[in-house]
């Protein structure tokens, strides 16, 4: 390594205060990052990657941080404006809260929750440049639009006067990292910045980081848990788990020979074309086993047909100006086979959501036709009518994106699922349901004693299958999974998606699998559906669609993918 090193700690180690109790978070880390490089560090939650680097930033909550030991290296770039001449710090030194800006800055993985909803994006911005940088308000607006114009968000002269929730999630994310390159910082943390955007905005932003990178000489720390944006950005890596650095080292020469059996794991399981008809191996199981065909069999019986689907909303452009018709679905027909799992996937604002929530009842069509057929029971609803709404959701479910917000976290996880069956007259009694959500527990892999705990005693993964037992609650025979594993770890996600075709197998089940994850869609899917600007663009098996796009908006989706298909 030839470079100049512009951050380096040593033998860092941290713990957290819980009450009585003194709980470690990570324990001797040792990271370079060399000065204009990109350093990935990689690892799943609870690993230790984000408590790092929030320890560089200084924003470790000091009435429960403890810092045990260590030292942390900033280069004189960063550290200037010290009177004497130390570049060697300890951890939770004012330094790291004085190199905030200038020296160091941050790009967070949820830009909704990191900006402030009753500022406009423009006052949040002058308020940092006139607070770092003692500009007054006008020169400080000129250098936000200036930035806006920078991170490429399209109308920068508007922008400024937009609050974040009128924005999209790669627009919030532009705002984000303009505010974090506004003081022309010498490092810049990105934690998980890509994680929820979809695949081909994921690709513009890793675009506009190198390049921003580039332009300004910076260093970049790159925290993900998805080893495909590593292949593309990181010039090293470090790869964490359980709060220590098992292996550290040119990126390229990790991910082509990793030498930690944790890291071999991490790699295997990431689904890829290798892994379709198989198991995805697990941390725990690192073989990938077939699947039993003679279980998945998809029949000729038609569960769902949807003709000439619409939905329409009228809009005002402004306050004096007239209404306009927007169509968030336009025209679409599809069949879905008893037994098939069909992918949909798209660009946000493409009507993906739209869709499922007219096949779920939720929202009236304005026009078009849905007939359910489960049984020899059929459901209609055509010319904007609604369906018999809980006739149809104990047939039709849905697995939601952040299981946190769908469970109540006033509620036990046993009342969670028992409810449903209550509502639908199931097991008879209190004790029927409470023994077959105990079955549906051990059934998704948790165990009795889950029954009395609330949600936020699981971690991220656990809550996610809690919130697949209670869409099995109501014995349905669709579900909707609605990017259902797309803020999970990659090892966490392999259990899932296994779980999810074993319950497929188990319960007859058909799904809707909406993700902006290709690799997940191709290795989950029999069909796959391309969705853009309201309308079905493509469809066929996943092969197909894979291997011979026929639609140009297809193949720029495929040739987005993080580390290729």
């Amino acid at each position: 390594m030839t470079s100049k090193v512009a951050l380096q700690t040593h033998a860092l180690s941290i713990s957290f205060r819980s009450g009585d109790e003194v709980v470690p978070a990570v324990r001797d880390v040792n990271i370079v990052l060399r000065s204009g490089k990109t350093l990935a560090i990689v690892g799943e939650s609870g690993s230790g990657k984000t408590v790092s680097s929030l320890c560089l930033m200084g924003l470790l909550d000091e009435r429960v941080a403890v810092y045990e030991s260590g030292t942390i290296y900033l280069s004189q770039d960063i550290a200037a404006g010290r009177e004497d001449s130390t570049e060697t710090f300890a951890p939770g030194d004012n330094i790291f809260k004085r190199v905030r800006g200038a020296g160091m800055a941050m790009v967070f993985q949820e830009p909704m929750t990191s900006l402030n909803p009753v500022m406009t994006c423009g006052d949040q911005m002058i308020e940092m440049l006139r607070h770092h940088l003692g500009m007054d308000r006008d020169e400080a607006m000129k250098r936000c639009i200036a930035l806006f114009k920078e991170v490429l968000l399209p109308d920068p002269e508007l922008i400024p006067n937009k609050y974040p929730f009128e924005l999209s999630g790669g627009q919030r994310q532009r705002v984000m990292i303009a505010m974090a390159i506004s003081c022309n910082p010498k490092v810049l943390i990105a934690d998980e910045p890509t994680t929820a955007l979809d695949v081909t905005v994921q690709h513009e932003v890793l675009e506009l980081l190198r390049n921003l990178q580039q332009k300004h000489g910076m260093a970049m720390i790159f925290i993900t848990h998805d080893l495909g944006i590593v292949k593309e950005i990181a010039d090293d890596i470090v790869v964490m788990c359980r709060g220590i650095v098992v292996e550290a080292g040119e990126a390229a020469k990790v991910l082509d020979n990793p030498q930690h059996e944790y890291t071999r794991g991490l790699l295997a399981c990431k689904p890829s074309p290798s892994h379709k008809n198989q198991w995805l191996p697990t941390l725990q199981d690192r073989v990938a086993r077939p699947f039993d065909m003679s279980t998945h069999s998809i029949h000729d019986e038609k569960i769902l047909s949807v003709q000439r689907l619409t939905k329409t909303y009228s809009l005002r452009a402004g306050v004096f100006q007239k209404r306009i018709e927007k169509r968030a679905v336009d025209d679409v027909s599809f069949d879905i086979q008893k037994g098939e799992t069909i992918g949909l996937v798209g660009e946000s604002g493409c009507g993906k959501t739209t869709l499922s929530r007219m096949l779920l009842g939720l929202i009236a069509p304005s026009d078009g036709r849905i007939v359910y057929s489960f049984s020899n029971q059929n459901f209609i609803i055509e010319n904007g009518g609604k369906p018999a709404v809980k006739a149809l959701r104990k047939k039709i479910q849905i697995v939601f994106q952040d299981p946190y917000s769908a469970l109540n976290p006033k509620h036990t996880i046993g009342h969670a699922i028992t409810e449903p069956m209550g509502v639908y007259g199931l097991h008879y009694n209190h004790a029927g349901r409470k023994k077959r959500a105990l079955e549906l527990l051990e059934r998704v892999g948790l165990k009795p004693e889950h029954f009395n705990r609330y949600p936020h005693e699981f971690s991220g993964g656990q809550r996610q299958r809690i919130v697949i037992a209670r869409a099995l609650a109501c014995e349905p025979s669709f579900i909707v999974c609605d990017e259902s594993v797309s803020a999970l770890d990659v090892s966490v996600q392999a259990q899932v998606l296994n779980l999810l075709n074993e319950l497929k197998q188990d319960f007859g089940l058909t799904y809707l699998f909406i993700s902006h994850d290709l690799n997940v869609v191709y290795y989950m899917s029999d069909r796959i559906m391309v969705m853009q600007k309201g309308m079905i663009v493509e469809s066929g098996t996943a092969d197909q669609v894979f291997y011979h796009p026929q639609n140009e908006y297809t193949k720029k989706l495929i040739q987005a993918i993080p580390g290729g298909f």
